[in-house]
């Protein structure tokens, strides 16, 4: 194998596995020291420039960085399955236990006389929104709904999100200097962009839920909702009750949002039924955790068939009992067990399969070209439409995801504009800032806390469930305390700590290797990846994971370490006598809109 070239940014990015699986690349190690040392407004603000929206994505984030933790891949467990750190509930520590953060916020840049308009208030025009008028736009936000947050503030439930934190975090982006427009329905495309404005950053969502067409459809239809419109009325007052009997169709998030707050408005036997397998389902594990405990039933294999009623009434559906069948390229197929079918009865039932874009306020002759499943045609990573002034993100550029992607997406369109608008190549994306300062303090002394704790991951207490279960406002998890946070805090490995070895300072004793307590580093000769793999004193079986490799040392053998299950613990740079390791923390920020993103030459001009 070649030497690992370390000065390729992405190298040591994809070793901070939970900051690499991020879609906004949050410095996860860095934030959770800061928890650790009690500093809640410095951990706060490095969310804040890197996801937006702590306090809410630390109760509703889809975690992509917990399954990355390594701590999963070391951990002894006790017995039980090993844990990742609790990444996304520090952040909700770092939101809750912050003061007063306001004269931290930064001060946006003279405005530059540029107007760029955004359509819709979700995560991802708040995105844009924030990082322009940072850079000195000047921005106008238009939301069919008084308060901004788009789908934060109407589709996730009070007990999971609380309104005020949607506010204050919101609150901070308008505070910028960014207009907003509420109750503001854009209902044509061409007269927005006739009144002149520079870009234009479409974040509609994914507005229209899809519906199923069974018989009995029509006739029971006062009695049958679809899942996020029922979650808007609820959020917005205008449903306060619901059927004893609710059956819930969908195996997302939105179907255990529904399910969960149709417990709390009258459903006493709520109960949730998909087509798929419990596994298949697209929910998260947590979300489908916390609707069982709640006392709501699965039920799964179940293919909806008909709604039954009595003169208008909804009194029941029935379900083809199916099981999966998977080919030889493991593609699955649902096919009839032969089983009667199944009779349940309900009241109401909410559909919650799918969601899906509508855009029937943007003209077809206008210059923007959608796809065959009615989806803008886009620059992969510049999120520019066919119409040059036009940008898309979140739901309304690709379909259905989360929150986290929507800020991710907002952050690079709001580069993509901020180029656009300075005569530059959008698709000229720049490259991170990236620091690796060394961490020795002393012989045998690191600047971070490298001792490995055994602290199981720690339980998030949660109010009464009769409390629980008693209004749709009452918050369900209580948080972390300063106590918890800490022990959890403990159980991060500081990732970004990264081994850097210098070869030439190498003399080749072996003190690394036989200190190492995961048996990670060899010295060997070269050979292709896949024999070095072999060859390593535990071999290196996770292929995701990249080999550290040295040039050749002065016996012309090569360093071998694999990143897969090293602890960051330091060992090996306390061992070696001649300092050829050390540990240097890696501190990778994303670039944003503003002079950052430009070229030196567009710089320059501007000077």
């Amino acid at each position: 194998m070649r030497p690992t070239d370390t000065r390729d940014p992405d190298y040591f990015h994809k070793v901070v596995d939970c900051q690499w699986a991020c879609p906004a690349h949050t410095p996860v190690p860095e934030y959770i020291r800061l928890v650790s040392a009690g500093r809640y407004d410095a951990a706060y603000m490095v969310n804040w420039w890197s996801n937006v929206f702590p306090g809410v994505l630390g109760r509703t984030c889809d975690r992509p960085c917990e399954p990355a933790c390594r701590r999963s891949r070391v951990e002894e467990g006790n017995g039980e399955k090993p844990q990742p750190v609790a990444i996304c509930r520090l952040k909700r520590v770092a939101a809750d236990h912050k003061g007063e953060v306001a004269a931290q916020m930064p001060k946006p840049r003279p405005r530059n006389g540029k107007r760029v308009a955004c359509v819709g208030g979700g995560p991802a025009s708040m995105t844009v929104a924030r990082d322009l008028a940072l850079a000195g736009y000047q921005v106008t936000v238009f939301e069919s709904d008084p308060k901004p947050g788009g789908f934060m503030r109407s589709q996730v439930p009070r007990f999971r999100l609380p309104e005020s934190v949607i506010d204050e975090e919101c609150g901070f982006i308008t505070e910028l200097g960014v207009e907003f427009r509420g109750g503001t329905r854009i209902g044509s495309l061409k007269d927005l962009l006739a009144q002149g404005w520079d870009a234009v950053f479409v974040g509609s969502g994914a507005p229209r839920a899809r519906d199923l067409d069974l018989p009995g459809r029509k006739e029971a239809a006062a009695h049958i909702h679809l899942g996020i419109d029922w979650l808007a009325s609820v959020s917005f007052g205008h449903v306060e009750k619901i059927g004893r009997r609710v059956i819930v169709l969908g195996g997302g998030n939105t179907a255990m949002d529904c399910c969960r707050s149709a417990r709390r408005l009258g459903g006493e036997e709520v109960k949730v039924i998909v087509r798929s397998g419990f596994d298949e389902m697209k929910a998260s594990p947590w979300e489908k955790e916390d609707a069982m405990h709640e006392g709501i039933p699965i039920l799964n294999y179940h293919v909806p068939k008909t709604f039954e009623h009595e003169q208008g009434r909804l009194v029941a559906m029935t379900f083809e009992l199916v099981r999966a069948e998977f080919d030889g390229n493991g593609r699955r197929t649902l096919v009839p067990t032969g089983a009667p079918d199944v009779r349940v009865e309900c009241d109401d039932v909410l559909v919650a399969v799918g969601q899906e874009n509508a855009f029937p306020w943007i003209e077809r002759d206008i210059g923007l070209e959608f796809d065959r499943w009615g989806l803008p045609v886009l620059g992969a990573a510049s999120l520019q439409s066919t119409l040059p002034r036009v940008f898309f993100g979140g739901d309304a550029a690709f379909g259905p995801k989360n929150i986290i992607w929507a800020v991710a997406h907002g952050h690079e369109a709001a580069v993509s504009i901020d180029k656009f608008l300075q005569g530059e190549d959008v698709n000229e994306r720049p490259p991170p800032m990236v620091t690796l300062v060394s961490q020795k303090m002393g012989i045998h002394e690191w600047s971070y806390d490298n001792e490995i704790t055994r602290e199981q991951r720690q339980v998030v207490p949660w109010v009464a469930k009769e409390l629980a279960l008693s209004s749709i406002k009452v918050e369900v998890e209580l948080g972390f305390d300063a106590q918890a946070a800490c022990k959890e805090a403990a159980r991060c490995l500081n990732c970004d700590a990264q081994t850097v070895f210098l070869k030439d300072a190498c003399i080749e004793c072996d003190a690394c290797v036989d200190i190492c307590p995961m048996d990670c580093i060899t010295f060997t000769t070269n050979a292709d990846e896949a024999e070095l793999r072999k060859r390593l004193s535990a071999p290196a079986l996770n292929l995701s994971q990249d080999l550290y490799v040295s040039d050749h040392v002065k016996t012309g053998r090569v360093m071998v370490k694999d990143e897969d299950v090293c602890l960051h613990c330091g060992l090996c740079a306390e061992r070696c006598p001649t300092g050829a390791w050390d540990m240097q923390k890696f501190l990778l920020q994303t670039t944003k809109a503003g002079p950052g993103c430009r070229s030196k030459t567009t710089l320059g001009a501007a000077a």
